[in-house]
């Protein structure tokens, strides 16, 4: 399974969800660029290229593209707010996605972040951009 990402202007439940990617959704995956918008202009805009950039974004009009309900299930999530971008793992407590942690330091983030629910806009793929990955006989078949 690849490491998903959602991405979000503000945070909580009325926050703005801009997509999601189904690889490399850890912070070391993400374009720094992402990562180090200071302005909401900038984050939404860098979001939009490094998702041009990728084969596996979803964007709203494709709908939300996991089979859970928000993004207290998805691997990671970054929201653009306060002047920053911020990281959740697993619906934890928001951090610095700048700022180095170990696996250790992340998991053990109490998980309080609220999400907007996307049950209503929920488009279940199996396609490029549902992070599935299927082994056979030992060889790796995705649709990345």
């Amino acid at each position: 399974m690849g490491t998903r990402a959602d991405f979000y202007v503000g945070r909580g439940k009325n926050a703005e969800w801009l997509g999601s990617i189904a690889f490399d959704g850890y912070p070391d995956g993400i374009e720094p660029a992402v990562l180090n918008a200071k302005t909401e202009a900038k984050f939404r805009k860098n979001v939009a290229q490094f998702f041009k950039d990728c084969n596996h974004a979803t964007l709203p009009d494709h709908g939300w593209p996991w089979p859970w309900d928000d993004s207290r299930t998805t691997d990671f999530s970054y929201a653009f707010d306060g002047k920053k971008v911020h990281a959740s793992c697993f619906g934890s407590e928001w951090f610095d996605p700048l700022k180095k942690y170990t696996d250790d330091e992340i998991e053990a983030r109490k998980k309080s972040a609220d999400f907007p629910n996307m049950k209503d806009r929920q488009n279940v793929t199996f396609g490029k951009r549902s992070g599935l990955i299927v082994i056979l006989d030992g060889d790796v078949v995705d649709d990345q």
